[in-house]
């Protein structure tokens, strides 16, 4: 242990005096991070996004899901977040956004509460969200909203669902009668007096109040993006090694091959977990920036890192030179912010790439910190905690056995 340990920091001494790789690992990120801030107004004064997001709603329902909808947008949580205007023509509202004057239109069907709430609905009618794509982040909170909502009233509607088989098994009442029962319990549960679908998480500090920072997802995704960089980096280091006789002399040493590749998986993860560790301290010092809940933020790093140190393993295990590793490291790198939403709302990409995204540590390291910067708890990021971990180590594993097929690290 000891030796894996004392490997794991050698590796780590080597990237901190690489000014090179220092830039790409340090500054590239902060400097992103501080470019993505003046865009969004963050740094003059201007809104962020994430406050007053005009979005129109076209309500030809008119009836008990498409008011309650309405009044959902109109509620007193929202009136900070959202600013509605209500139309009648769903052509003029998809204009409207066309013309870029709003984030989204949600445009509810008529005759959606009726087709909802009934036994044997024909054909099920769904509520679109036509978003604006210059507006990716507002946009995707609108449709998160929608979403919520139409969670919450399918919850009802099998609640109710599941309430009158039981009245009819016990014969309470009629068969002729459950049809009714059931839409008026399930429009009850999905229109009574709850939490609201969606909030604004304040902060405050003295007699002043902060809203929900946006920086709060863009540091995340930038960290995230050029932590793939620096997992690269490591892989790099072995094959570098093992180019230059550096790694064959130590193995002829009293020193096994899996603590070799431990010290330097070792190494990886301790520059993965410094490079994230001294980006959250700048961003809170320099920016003023709130993570959240420091217990979570912590075993969040510790998990994004584990995640994406498992992929700088596989990918150092099936290529053969360093010259390979840099390209094709740099090249996740893009990727995985991509499909991990450091540039692009996933929200806003269609279902299948929103499934992709899953195998990349950004899109759950992003949505952990999201959670976090929103008031979120440790217990509120199981899922991409369980996620990265379970990630890691499926792919440790792969990396080992490539390794050890191809004979790499052989005493």
């Amino acid at each position: 242990m000891k030796k894996i340990f004392l490997i794991g920091l050698k590796d780590l001494r080597i990237v901190f005096r690489d000014r090179p790789a220092l830039l790409l690992i340090l500054l590239a990120p902060f400097v992103l991070t501080l470019g993505m801030g003046f865009i969004t107004g963050r740094f003059t004064g201007s809104k962020s996004g994430l406050s007053d997001i005009p979005v129109i709603i076209v309500n030809q329902d008119k009836a008990q899901l498409g008011n309650a909808l309405v009044d959902a947008f109109n509620s007193t949580e929202l009136s900070t977040l959202v600013k509605t205007t209500e139309v009648d023509d769903p052509a003029a509202a998809r204009r409207s956004i066309d013309q870029n004057q709003a984030a989204a239109a949600v445009i509810i069907p008529a005759g959606f509460s009726i087709n909802t709430l009934s036994d044997n609905p024909t054909q099920p009618l769904k509520i679109e969200v036509y978003t604006n794509p210059t507006s990716p982040t507002g946009s995707g909170i609108i449709q998160t909203i929608v979403e919520e909502f139409l969670g919450r009233v399918e919850i009802g509607r099998v609640a109710g669902q599941v309430t009158v088989t039981q009245l009819v098994t016990t014969g309470l009442v009629s068969p002729q009668e459950a049809g009714k029962i059931g839409s008026a319990i399930g429009l009850q549960q999905a229109t009574s007096d709850v939490p609201p679908v969606i909030g604004l998480k304040t902060a405050s500090s003295g007699q002043a109040s902060q809203d929900f920072d946006i920086l709060a997802y863009l540091a995340p995704g930038m960290a995230l993006m050029f932590l793939m960089y620096t997992v690269s980096y490591g892989g790099r280091s072995l094959l570098a090694e093992l180019k230059q006789g550096t790694l064959p002399r130590l193995l002829v040493s009293p020193t096994s091959a899996t603590q070799v590749l431990g010290g330097k998986v070792l190494g990886v993860y301790l520059t993965g977990v410094a490079q994230m560790s001294i980006l959250i301290l700048a961003s809170t010092l320099l920016f003023h920036l709130k993570w959240g809940d420091p217990l979570g933020v912590t075993v969040l790093v510790l998990a994004a890192v584990f995640g994406a140190t498992g992929w700088g393993m596989l990918l150092t295990s099936m290529v053969r030179t360093p010259a390979q590793m840099g390209g094709l490291g740099s090249t996740l790198m893009l990727i995985f912010g991509i499909l991990g939403g450091s540039f692009i709302s996933l929200n806003n990409m269609p279902p299948f790439i929103q499934a992709i995204s899953k195998i990349t540590p950004n899109s759950w390291g992003l949505d952990g910190f999201t959670t976090l910067a929103l008031g979120g708890s440790l217990a509120d990021i199981g899922l991409p905690l369980m996620a990265l971990f379970l990630m890691g180590a499926l792919l440790f594993v792969a990396a080992v056995v490539v390794f050890n097929r191809r004979g790499l690290l052989q005493n």
